[in-house]
């Protein structure tokens, strides 16, 4: 009977044992599945208003709004740059119209307006998105006060209804000067698009301006953002009715601000334009037009040139937030926005190879910054999406994402940007204890009480001291893909500055310095 009860014994102890490794198998499968598909079905919760600040992102961000000032022409009001002054006061004159104001581009003199636009339109984003987060630490001001800086100058910019001012200045004589901005002398010849000259993808991107800036001052100065609506929805009947590539029909420009394309511009503007409107004929507009100009399940590089991610991205939001009641459509858009989002992600089975060994987004030599801030701007912007719409995932060929691995590869850029690089450099002029001294930047790199002229202030650009004045929060070019800068201020492919690089790196930082959600709606 005592080894019969030890044998039984015996059989319950080895079925409870294998219950048991059976038990931890099946856990073992789950969580090995769980950890491939990185997801749970609940969704991550919403955060609350503002939280802590982060103070390296919330200094950064200071930095980077001054760089517009740094920028700025015309009659300038409570200056805040020691070493500017007033310039360009004449500009516009010849057609009897002021055009003092906006921003010059770069570190030349030269008023471009498509790039002027893209700036004042991703400004106008990041403030409509993050602007509780401005708030948090004081910059929503003046964050509203250098975007209206470039709408006044794009709203005196179109003084009829196809007549749109896209240029001030002569690229060429501009440079073959290197003189402060306070002391041009030069002629500064205006360019613009009419019927008999379209230039579609520029007066679009002014249209999408101004109809996002519109939004921002709906609550403040209505008066002002109906004025910027009625431009928005003139110049994009111009843009749209009188189709024509700007590059093509005035070559000139192509030299500086080729177009690719201008599809994307007006889809871009359109999805602006509903946002202002609510008016469905835009919806319509744009769900019409996808299949022509949205290149539907390609994930392209966001840009001054290429709208179509940006534009992707903001009609998800339409999408994730309708109701069930009404439901959007625009399915094609928030598919290809998020098959952009699954090529940032470094563990995506579809992760773009376009990084340096250190992890940063690398697309081109020229200007290599712009485009991993602006994938992580986005990136922050679709987390922020999904977190506020209940959104648990996305989906990456089989493998699935939450929203805090898009902010995670957002982190990663910014961080990267700031000094978290194998060159231990911040790319962002004032941040930290080493950043670029010879931004390629005429006025930074001048004194201001030097007597120079257009031939004679090139000595400044040999010059093998750093510049006497510090262009602050300026976003330089950035590094080579091996990771490499060089710190010349001849070297313009890596530390010239950009206001539209500015633009989308206070939209990636005020998306960074808190929690928050994001509202459902702009209006």
């Amino acid at each position: 009977m005592g080894k019969e009860k030890e044998s039984k014994g015996g059989g319950c102890c080895g079925w409870f044992l294998v219950i048991i490794v059976a038990s931890a198998i099946v856990a073992g499968i789950v969580i090995a599945v769980r950890s491939k598909f990185h997801h749970s079905d609940k969704a991550e919760p919403v955060p609350g208003p503002p939280g802590a600040i982060v103070t390296k992102y919330s200094d950064a961000l200071k930095l980077a709004l001054q760089f517009f000032d740094v920028q700025k022409s015309g009659r300038l009001v409570d200056n805040k740059i020691s070493w500017r002054g007033n310039s360009a006061l004449e500009d516009g004159s010849e057609a009897k119209l002021d055009l003092s104001k906006g921003m010059y581009d770069a570190g030349d003199h030269m008023k471009f307006g498509f790039p002027m636009a893209f700036t004042a339109t991703v400004l106008s984003w990041a403030i409509l998105e993050y602007g509780d987060q401005m708030a948090a630490i004081k910059q929503l001001e003046p964050a509203q006060e250098n975007l209206k800086w470039m709408t006044d100058f794009l709203i005196n910019a179109h003084p009829r209804d196809n007549v749109l001012y896209i240029q001030v200045g002569d690229p060429e004589v501009d440079h073959k000067c290197w003189e402060r901005p306070e002391s041009m002398t030069g002629e500064r010849p205006l360019t613009q698009v009419n019927v008999t000259t379209p230039g579609t993808e520029v007066a679009a991107e002014t249209a999408a301006a101004m109809a996002a800036a519109s939004l921002v001052f709906k609550s403040n100065d209505a008066t002002y953002s109906s004025t910027l609506l009625k431009h928005a929805k003139q110049l994009f009947d111009f843009a749209d009715k009188h189709r024509g590539s700007y590059s093509e029909n005035i070559p000139e420009v192509a030299t500086y601000y080729n177009s690719t394309g201008y599809g994307d511009e007006l889809l871009w503007a359109a999805s602006w334009l509903y946002h202002a409107t609510k008016d469905n004929t835009y919806l319509e507009y744009v769900n019409d037009n996808g299949k022509e100009f949205a290149n539907f399940g390609s994930p392209t590089w966001f840009s001054w040139d290429n709208k179509l991610a940006g534009t992707q991205v903001l009609l998800s939001r339409v999408n994730l937030f309708a109701s069930k009641d009404g439901n959007s459509g625009l399915h094609m858009y928030r598919q290809t926005a998020e098959a952009v989002m699954c090529g940032l992600i470094p563990k995506s089975p579809t992760a773009t190879s376009s990084r340096t060994d250190g992890g940063l987004i690398w697309v081109s030599e020229w200007n290599a910054l712009q485009h991993p801030v602006a994938s992580a701007f986005l990136a922050v912007v679709y987390s922020d999406y999904m977190l506020s719409s209940r959104t648990a995932r996305i989906s990456c060929n089989g493998n699935s994402y939450k929203p805090s691995e898009l902010r995670k590869f957002a982190l990663s850029q910014a961080d990267y940007v700031l000094g978290n690089n194998p060159m231990k450099m911040s790319f962002l002029v004032g941040y930290g204890d080493k950043y670029p001294q010879f931004v390629h930047h005429r006025g930074a790199s001048i004194p201001a009480d030097a007597k120079t002229g257009c031939d004679d202030g090139f000595k400044w650009l040999n010059s093998t001291e750093p510049n006497p004045n510090v262009a602050v929060g300026a976003l330089v070019g950035g590094p080579f893909l091996n990771e490499t800068f060089i710190d010349d201020r001849n070297n313009s492919m890596q530390t010239e500055p950009t206001t539209y690089n500015n633009a989308l790196v206070v939209g990636l930082l005020s998306g960074l310095v808190t929690t928050s959600s994001v509202v459902s709606s702009f209006t």
